[in-house]
Formats: structure tokens, C-alpha cells, sequence
């Protein structure tokens, strides 16, 4: 107990959380900078070298081998997330700190600048992180996270095992309170400021385990046959879960997994606001291709507001929207925006989508196109000016004909680099979100393109601030 650890992982998926909560940094040997591992690990602040090809991990014998060294596990090494070094033994290290002088500076900086910062956020760790740093609110909070502590994973894994719609909603009845009381705290935290909340986004077999010991402790715990699990498991397997049965298409095929998501997010704004807090929650609506999911899905929401509503005498105000991240919504975005309030410009998706490239698999190759001068910077690092920034252009004007004022943000990894900052500024968003840590730099960017000149004016300024004119 008490130990400093690194995870060390071929990559990490969502069912890691909780090993990358109680380590000191992570390492994986496949991904990148919009990887599983690296995501998450900015958003807890903690330093991730992700993608380290040369290295090769053996789960069996519990080492990492590379260039003829052998790690073992309970050996010192120390990784530096910048560099994306790892290093044997201990390296000295200093923790940063904040001085009055960044203080002063970002109060300069929130003075100039027009474009909206918010943050990436679902732990109450990460919403009090980003309230330090500034942020005017959560611009994605990823639900999935939510699943993964060991008293409700089982209830997800029963849902998941459930042969017919009846079982489903027994687990996810389940699973409600728990989501509540997550969205009663964020709502708590974040005192009114705006949370985007993205209902339920990855395909379901990341939820249930693949090697055998752990089949058969899912299996004893959610009283199923061995078996019936293990086929479960194959059943839910796909080629390309990215491009698979995930975001919208699990709510159009499951609806009352969003049903339950929603009464929650209702449930704990009655909560908050009998408490005297003010709510503003913005449903997202993930992966729409096709007027049609989001639709049905606004269906879905609209009708768990009202029974909440009838049920606690509370009326909440929201929002229903979605995350842009396929190239066909950002084509669509004119008849989408009839139904939807607001777009966030989920990049990492967009991007692969765009490209056709894996982030999780494209590093080892992109690292040559770089070299070679095929590419100026890494897509997944810097946005696409010219092509997922140009579908940006396209989904934001043509959503915006459709419905003036429509407020538009991105919530990718971009949110927190500069030169995509100021890109999101020439085209007009309303604000970006990142990682909490990297909230400052946002901050920072957007008051140098406000500075340049850059872009339109945002349609909708944040309600949150007062402006003062530029010096």
C-alpha cells in the first residue's frame, strides 16, 4: 500500500480506469497522442508515453522487453510524458507550481480573449481541477468512465448479459443511482456553468473481459453460465468497433440504456436544484450520422425530462445536441441542426474518420510520413487545416444557416493546442474544451488570436465573465 507504480499496458482500454487512477504515470506500446491512455492520463494530469513501439510486453512473465533490456515487474523506471522517454532508475523530478505572476497573467489573458475554454470532465477530481484552472465549464463529460468502479461494472456487465429488454432495465435500474449521485456532484461543482454530457459512447464488449480467470469472475458474479459469457464476449467482438455498434447506434438499437442515462442527469438536477444550485446540462448525442438517430434519441430524452419533471415537480432546462464526428454529419450539418442546439466537433474521431487513419495503430508509420515531409505535423496532435478543418467550416456554416445562433464548440484533444486554438478562433466557435491541466494554454492561445485579429466573433459569448475592451 502506498507504493509509486507505473502501468504498463499493451494499450489501455476503459476497463483500466481504475490501475490508472492509482499509478503514477502510464506506458503503453501501441497508440498515441489521442490514444485511450494518453486522453485519459491529461485529464488526470498524470504523464503517459503511449505508443512506445520498441517496447514489447509480456503479461505472462510480467515484463517489458526493448532493445535486448529486460524490465521486470517491481523495477524502478521513470518516463518522461513530454519526451516520451523511459528511463531506467529513479530521475530526480520537482513539482511545478503556480506563482502570482501566472495569475496576474491569466487574468490579463481572460480579458483579451473572446473564445470560451471549457473543460473535459467526469470525476469530481477532474471538475475541481478545472474550476482551479478557469474553465467555464465541462465540455465533455465522458459517462462511460462512470461505469468502471467494481460495484457497478458488475451491474453494466448484467446489463450486457441480459437476454431481453425486461433484464436490461433490471441492471440499469441498477446502475441509475449511481449515475445520479456522479451528476449531482458535477452539478454541485460546477455552480450553473454549462456541463456537456455525453450519454454512453463505446462499444459494449469494452465492458466485459476477455481472459478466462476474469470471464469466469464475471460469470460468478453476474450468475451466469461460463459459457454463456464467453459467447456473449465473441458475440459483441468486432473487426472495427470504432466504426462499429457504438454512440447513437447502441441508443437507437437500446434505447432505454439512454432512457436510464437521461432520467439520471433529470433526476440530479431536481436534486441540485431543491439545493439552491443552478443547472445547465447539455445532452450530447454521440456519433450521428443521420437526422434520424438524433431524432429518435431527442424522443428518447425529451419524455425522461417530462416524467422527471411530473415526478419531482422540478423543471429542468437543457439542451439536446451532438458530437460532430463524421465526415457525413459535417456534410449534414444544415438538416442536423434542426433538431440539434448546439455541436461539438469531437476531433479525434473526425480525424480518423477523415483520414481513415487509427490512432491507436498509425504512429509507428506517421512518425515516417513526418520525416519524409508527407505530412507537416501529426493530425492527431495539430488539426487538419485543410481537410477536417475545412469539414469544421462546412458543418459550423451550414448549421449555423439552419439555426441562427447555434452554439458551437470542439471537445477533441485539439481543445488544448494552441495552433488548433487558433484555428477554432478563425472559424468562429463559440469555445473549445480540453483536458483540465491543459486549460491555462487554451486560455493562453485563444487571448493571442483575439490579439491577431483572428476570425468572426463568436455568436454567443460565455454569460460567465465580464469583457473589457482590448487594451
Amino acid at each position: 500500500m502506498g507504493e509509486k507504480v507505473i502501468l504498463v499496458r499493451i494499450e489501455t482500454s476503459p476497463e483500466d480506469i481504475g490501475g490508472m487512477h492509482v499509478a503514477q504515470g502510464i506506458l503503453t506500446a501501441r497508440g498515441g497522442m489521442t490514444s485511450h491512455a494518453a486522453v485519459v492520463a491529461r485529464g488526470m494530469g498524470k504523464p503517459c508515453v503511449s505508443g512506445a513501439g520498441d517496447i514489447k510486453v509480456d503479461y505472462k512473465d510480467k515484463v517489458l522487453r526493448a532493445f535486448g533490456v529486460v524490465v521486470a515487474e517491481g523495477d524502478v523506471v521513470t518516463i518522461d510524458g513530454a519526451t516520451g522517454e523511459v528511463m531506467r532508475g529513479a530521475v530526480a523530478t520537482i513539482q511545478p507550481r503556480l506563482t502570482g505572476d501566472f495569475a496576474r497573467l491569466m487574468k490579463w489573458v481572460d480579458e483579451i480573449r473572446t473564445l470560451g475554454v471549457r473543460a473535459n470532465a467526469e470525476t469530481p477530481e477532474d471538475a475541481r481541477t478545472a474550476r482551479r484552472f478557469g474553465a467555464e465549464g465541462i465540455g465533455l463529460s465522458r459517462t462511460e468512465h462512470m461505469f468502471f468502479e467494481p460495484e457497478r461494472i458488475v451491474h453494466m456487465r448484467e446489463m450486457i448479459l441480459a437476454r431481453d429488454e425486461t433484464a436490461r432495465r433490471a441492471a440499469l435500474a441498477k446502475l441509475l443511482p449511481y449515475q445520479r449521485a456522479d451528476f449531482v456532484e458535477l452539478f454541485k461543482i460546477m455552480e450553473g456553468l454549462p456541463i456537456t454530457i455525453r450519454l454512453l459512447d463505446p462499444p459494449l464488449n469494452e465492458f466485459l473481459p476477455h481472459r478466462d480467470a476474469e470471464i469466469a469472475e464475471v460469470a460468478a458474479a453476474a450468475g451466469a453460465d461460463l459459457n454463456t459469457v464467453r459467447a456473449r464476449a465473441l458475440d459483441l467482438d468486432e473487426a472495427n468497433p470504432m466504426l462499429g455498434h457504438r454512440g447513437c447506434r447502441l441508443g437507437v438499437t437500446y434505447p432505454e440504456i439512454y432512457e436510464m442515462q437521461a432520467r439520471a442527469i433529470f433526476e440530479a438536477a431536481a436534486v441540485a436544484a431543491k439545493g439552491g444550485v443552478k443547472v445547465r446540462p447539455e445532452i450530447m448525442i454521440p456519433l450521428v450520422g443521420v437526422k434520424r438517430e438524433l431524432d429518435l434519441m431527442k424522443v428518447v430524452v425529451d419524455r425522461a425530462a417530462a416524467e422527471v419533471a411530473k415526478q419531482t415537480g422540478v423543471k429542468t432546462r437543457y439542451k439536446i445536441g451532438t458530437m460532430i464526428e463524421l465526415p457525413r454529419a459535417a456534410l449534414r450539418a444544415g438538416e442536423i441542426a434542426e433538431t440539434a442546439e448546439f455541436f461539438s466537433f469531437g476531433t479525434n474521431d473526425l480525424t480518423q474518420t477523415t483520414y481513415g487513419l487509427s490512432r491507436d495503430d498509425a504512429g509507428y508509420f506517421l512518425t515516417q510520413y513526418l520525416e519524409r515531409g508527407v505530412i507537416e505535423s501529426d493530425p492527431f496532435i495539430t488539426l487538419d487545416r485543410d481537410g477536417v478543418g475545412e469539414l469544421m467550416r462546412i458543418g459550423t456554416a451550414r448549421g449555423r444557416a439552419a439555426r441562427p445562433g447555434l452554439k458551437v464548440g470542439i471537445c477533441g484533444e485539439h481543445g488544448g493546442d494552441p495552433a488548433s486554438v487558433r484555428f477554432c478562433q478563425e472559424v468562429g466557435l463559440d469555445y473549445v474544451s480540453c483536458s483540465p491541466f491543459r486549460v491555462p494554454i487554451a486560455k493562453l492561445a485563444a487571448a493571442q488570436a483575439a490579439l491577431d485579429g483572428l476570425g468572426p466573433k463568436p455568436a454567443r459569448k460565455t454569460k460567465h465573465r465580464k469583457r473589457r475592451s482590448r487594451p
